[in-house]
């Protein structure tokens, strides 16, 4: 079990006490390596946190679903608030065996617990009722153990295509035999009807480097033994450990979605593709059901001083990431993912519930197992903490976060539009005043002499010391599909227009500094049918429809060959702000037109001096060229078969042009 286990002397650092742990740890606290079930050939340990139990008892069951238990074991009081009980102390009784079911139950008081698993659990049976026990190296596929990708070398090298597993593979336009599960996003070779590739090829193709996974995780909220299971994005945690088994082709066997998920993996690292994994640490579906409240009631929750359960989540409870033994459980769960399934990054949802210490010390752990992991989160929070903004991990934090990135709401809300406000339109879809949010977008919110952050439209400061601190979007799952938005704020504009205004808002994230995010299906103009929160909306609403990508083949080449390009051009990719505010030049232009000189050569570049030419106004606008033969790469949202000029330059309506001096 050494690759799941971090070294005592990390644990001991990071559980150090000091005044203010004591007053929200009244518990002892466990350094150990073992919580959960461990198993070996030889023997299996069951270790759980419960410092307020008077007593624990470990139960047996017969499969995932059962009430009625086969053996029910009394555990032993251990060190520092565990309890624990080892196959050898059975009886001879097959305590231990793979593939049986368990669940513990402690007595606080004079009241037992529900049956749950422990927080730590690594494979359940159907629906995440019951551990099982299992040998993982038995899970793993051919070649797991040669599976790995180099590291990354710098965080705006990376490409993001934000995807949810069903989503990518439901539609019958996918032609993918096991739709909806992970070994359906495995399969290679599927196309539309007009043959064009669709899934894990068309992934492939784009060019991107990340596929940002939505939450793969056992969740709450669908029925794992249905043939037909419901609809959710999992934004509702159940077992932080266990692959979701919806996503399985058998979900009784815990085993079974464990070895597809890993199948999955190993497909796109085979194609060059790193799996970010979007984790919910900072709130459980429920907190009476969780296995936190029901083995140590109380602990791993914020509350108000009134001693309400805090809601800065608005789900009904956020957890308490400054408690030790929730810090050692993130940590631990985080480990436990990129060692065992070779996860390559993770968002974080809500990253601003959580504290900077415990994200820090996340960020330089995970580093020493994987150089160059990816991490970023949104740098909010859905409602007021008791504990202070200035130790949470908020957007205006970031300078204090090491080695993590915040998503830019200031540059999303930017170039379309407020996500609050359907109606709203950004800079590229003509809003007057957005030219100084975008500025701020392509600087990558740091500082810069030619921003006016006064202008800005939310951040009135610059919030970044490095580009590989923000993460450059339009679009997410959250809210409206941008081609939806664009549909809604700007109804009356023709399809035609709103097209190239969808192109201006794709520009302006794969030409902007930082680290750019793309939601899937965004090169095809996907659209939700005006669904605005399609958490829980069914396949027909949330499937991508593979056959959009014929219709807007156009689209699919042009972002595929601004990736290329950035790709290409370390001048869209630079690495410190220094570079940024030397190297990135704003001409004076009337409002609504953006345009700004990169300077290739100083950061070794090919492309000497790069003109970027975005204009977010309804008419016509001339362009003047500096001196020089310059050429052009992208001239009105589209790609030039031949570089050269041919006539004086002009920015169409809603367009991107990019020309270079090499």
């Amino acid at each position: 079990m050494k690759k799941f286990i971090m070294l005592t002397a990390i644990l001991s650092q990071l559980f150090r006490g000091n005044a203010q742990k004591k007053a929200t740890d009244p518990f002892p606290v466990y350094t150990g390596k073992d919580l959960g079930c461990l198993y070996t050939p030889a023997k299996t340990t069951f270790r759980i946190w419960a410092p307020s139990a008077n007593e624990a008892r470990l139960l047996l069951y017969e499969n995932g679903e059962s009430i009625d238990t086969v053996l029910e074991l009394p555990m032993k009081r251990s060190v520092n608030g565990t309890w624990i009980f080892g196959s050898d102390m059975a009886g001879g009784k097959p305590a231990g065996k793979p593939g049986v079911f368990y669940a513990f139950q402690v007595l606080n008081g004079n009241k037992w617990s529900d049956p749950v698993p422990d927080p730590y659990v690594k494979v359940t049976g159907v629906n995440g009722k019951r551990g099982m026990i299992a040998d993982l190296h038995a899970t793993d596929p051919a070649g797991w153990a040669h599976d790995a990708l180099p590291a990354l070398n710098h965080p705006t090298d990376a490409v993001i295509y934000e995807l949810q597993v069903r989503d990518a593979t439901m539609s019958p336009t996918s032609q993918v035999t096991q739709a909806g599960k992970f070994i359906g996003l495995a399969e290679s070779g599927r196309t539309n009807a007009a043959g064009l590739s669709t899934g894990l090829d068309h992934l492939k193709e784009m060019g991107v480097t990340h596929i940002h996974l939505l939450p793969f995780f056992d969740f709450n909220s669908i029925d794992e033994s249905s043939e037909h299971p419901a609809y959710n994005w999992g934004y509702d945690p159940l077992n932080y450990n266990v692959p979701e088994g919806s996503f399985a082709t058998y979900a009784n066997d815990g085993r079974v979605r464990i070895r597809e998920f890993k199948m999955l993996v190993r497909s796109f690292h085979e194609r060059g593709l790193r799996v970010v994994m979007d984790v919910v640490y900072n709130h459980t579906a429920s907190i009476e059901k969780s296995s936190f409240e029901q083995l140590v009631p109380g602990y791993y929750y914020r509350h108000t001083a009134d001693g309400k359960l805090s809601n800065a989540t608005a789900c009904g409870n956020e957890t308490a990431s400054e408690k030790t033994m929730m810090r050692k459980f993130m940590l631990e769960s985080l480990i436990y993912w990129v060692k065992e399934y070779h996860v390559d990054g993770f968002r974080f949802d809500l990253m601003g519930v959580h504290d900077i210490e415990t994200m820090n010390i996340i960020s330089k752990e995970l580093n020493k197992i994987k150089p160059g992991i990816l991490l970023y989160g949104e740098g909010w929070t859905a409602g007021s903490s008791p504990l202070p903004d200035s130790m949470r991990a908020l957007k205006a934090n970031v300078s204090k976060l090491n080695g993590i990135a915040v998503f830019s709401d200031d540059v999303r809300d930017g170039i379309k539009g407020s996500v609050f406000d359907g109606a709203d339109r950004g800079f590229a879809s003509g809003k007057p005043g957005m030219d100084q949010s975008i500025r701020f977008g392509i600087v990558a919110a740091g500082q810069h002499p030619q921003v006016d952050y006064s202008k800005v439209n939310y951040s009135k400061a610059p919030y970044t010391t490095n580009p590989g601190q923000v993460i450059t979007y339009c679009e997410c799952h959250d809210n409206n599909t941008l081609w939806d938005k664009l549909a809604i704020s700007v109804k009356d504009a023709d399809e035609a227009t709103r097209k190239q205004m969808h192109l201006l808002s794709l520009s302006i994230v794969l030409t902007s500094q930082g680290i750019p995010f793309l939601h899937a299906g965004t090169e095809i103009l996907r659209t939700k049918k005006g669904v605005e929160n399609s958490y829980n909306s069914p396949d027909s609403i949330n499937a991508i429809d593979w056959d959009l990508k014929t219709k807007h083949i156009d689209v699919v080449k042009y972002v595929q060959a601004l990736i290329r390009m950035r790709k290409d051009h370390p001048a869209f990719r630079m690495r410190t702000a220094k570079d940024i505010a030397a190297h990135l030049h704003f001409n004076d232009e009337e409002p609504g037109l953006i345009t700004y000189v990169l300077d290739g050569a100083a950061v070794g570049d090919r492309w000497k001096r790069i003109l970027v030419v975005l204009n977010g106004d309804g008419k016509e606008r001339n362009v003047s060229l500096p001196a020089g033969a310059w050429k052009c790469f992208i001239r009105d949202n589209a790609v030039q078969e031949t570089p050269e000029i041919k006539r004086v330059p002009s920015a169409a309506p809603y367009t991107c042009s990019i020309y270079y001096l090499d």
